[in-house]
């Protein structure tokens, strides 16, 4: 599943534009992978003044961090258009400067993710490994992807 976590100081997100940045991370996920929504994950987390430093030195100007964690496998096009795709989303959401928002990707092998009790399955897998999953879990996972 596709992890993205999304650092900002304290209160710079109201829910409503976190709310936003999840739907356009998982539909940005979505349309350039082909990975159904329910593997995409967002999450957020305040970092309290003073806490953030770049350059050595205390942030000082705004920033939106964001980490995305995906499944290894994808062409560098697709890693490539994941993150400007992410980066524009992101400023827009957050009424933030483009140059404000700083994206990265880490990929992680599948055999090296357990998500819903299951190995993940390599990327172009998903219909297979999903159908092969006891019915609970892909009720479970449906209900998610709605």
């Amino acid at each position: 599943m596709p992890t993205y976590t999304v650092f900002t100081e304290a209160n710079r997100l109201t829910p409503r534009q976190k709310t936003m940045i999840a739907q356009e991370i998982t539909r940005i996920h979505k349309s350039v992978t082909g990975a159904d929504a329910y593997f995409t994950q967002v999450l957020f987390s305040d970092v309290a003044p003073g806490n953030h430093f770049v350059g050595g030195k205390p942030l000082q100007h705004d920033l939106i961090y964001v980490l995305g964690q995906i499944r290894a496998g994808r062409t560098p096009e697709q890693r490539q258009e994941l993150l400007l795709q992410l980066t524009n989303a992101l400023a827009l959401a957050a009424g933030a400067a483009h140059n404000a928002v700083w994206a990265y990707l880490i990929e992680i092998p599948s055999y090296q993710m357990v998500e819903f009790g299951h190995i993940l399955p390599q990327p172009g897998a998903e219909a297979e490994w999903f159908h092969g999953l006891p019915s609970v879990d892909r009720g479970m996972m449906e209900r998610i992807g709605r």
